[in-house]
């Protein structure tokens, strides 16, 4: 796990990171006597075995078991230690969905929500110098520490350069160190600047879309949708669903999957020869060429190696061989690496 590196023995100008905007991702805030219930009978992981600075991710899901959201859920404290309201966030293009299963299910007077979308922020730091960077900012190391060595989703409040901050350490990514901060709207410029000081530098999305892509995790939207079931997507290895806790929306599939039988198709890591690009949704062949999945993100490695994920069929092994037609009638090779990295 991620240790902070001291900011006395690395200095401002040995720290190497990026941070990335991503504000646009819905977050809502919880709380009420039957917040954490509300949570936990709509999600696949337990909200209610959360405590103060844990967090978790999880699945929203339709009664038949098909991913409307994924999302990262917050315990966070008051001043007696015990967990006074929960921050949810999701994607940009999966908030939508998971806002109206909240408004549909959600008894107000019994569990408050608010989406705090619009007065807030999340900037996500990346790079093996990030923790460094904030202790050379005024973060204190020892709760930097907290955060680096805990679970995912682990998060303590900080400040740096006098903006408080919410640091969250983020599997996104898989071993690559990433946090994101949250923080309110109107202190993102101070935070930029602060990290700007430290020596880091901002990338757009797109970088981090590549990152992701390379570490195997799925995005809402491109890899994974409402056609898709929890199972499918990894959600398991992922470590978004508990087979322990109570009852949820769409736990009966979930439950049928893995106790009684298999999805028969998931979601692998690909590896694609030449520099030919296929396209969202181009169809993966075998060595029959008969149809066993198809490509949903694509990305340049640091190699220079395309690479991907796909969805496949259950038959197709991790170190399978297939192929995928391009435009032109070109047969292009397909390498299969394996299942998303887990958290």
């Amino acid at each position: 796990m991620t240790m902070p590196v001291s900011a006395s023995s690395t200095g401002v100008s040995a720290v190497t990171a990026h941070y990335f905007d991503r504000t646009p991702r819905l977050r809502m805030v919880f709380s009420g006597p039957k917040a954490a219930e509300s949570l936990t009978g709509l999600v696949t992981n337990d909200v209610l075995s959360l405590r103060g600075g844990d967090g978790q991710y999880a699945c929203a899901l339709t009664q038949k078991g098909r991913v409307i959201a994924d999302v990262r859920i917050l315990a966070i404290a008051g001043e007696d230690g015990s967990v006074q309201s929960w921050l949810v966030d999701a994607n940009p293009a999966a908030g939508p969905g998971f806002a109206a299963m909240i408004r549909k299910y959600v008894n107000p007077r019994l569990a408050k929500y608010v989406d705090v979308t619009a007065s807030t922020a999340c900037i996500s730091l990346v790079g093996a110098g990030a923790l460094a960077l904030l202790a050379a900012q005024g973060a204190a190391e020892a709760t930097l520490a907290d955060v680096g060595s805990g679970a995912a989703h682990t998060h303590r409040l900080i400040t740096v350069d006098g903006v408080t901050a919410r640091l969250v350490r983020c599997p996104d990514l898989g071993a690559t160190d990433a946090f994101d901060l949250h923080c309110d709207a109107v202190d993102v410029p101070a935070l930029r600047s602060a990290l700007q000081q430290g020596g880091a530098e901002e990338r757009g999305m797109p970088e981090w879309d590549r990152l992701r892509v390379i570490a195997g995790r799925p995005e809402w939207g491109v890899d994974m949708d409402e056609t898709t079931l929890a199972q499918e997507a990894n959600m398991d290895a992922l470590q978004a669903i508990s087979y322990a806790k109570g009852c949820y929306t769409g736990q009966e599939t979930v439950a049928r999957v893995h106790f009684r039988g298999h999805v028969n198709r998931t979601l692998r890591r690909v590896r694609f020869a030449g520099t030919t690009t296929p396209p969202h949704g181009a169809p993966l062949l075998d060595h029959e060429l008969k149809p066993v999945g198809d490509v949903r993100s694509t990305a340049l490695a640091e190699d220079g190696q395309l690479v991907g994920i796909a969805m496949l069929r259950r038959e197709v092994g991790d170190a399978g061989e297939l192929t995928w037609v391009s435009d032109d009638t070109v047969v292009n090779a397909v390498s299969v690496v394996g299942a998303a990295d887990e958290a």
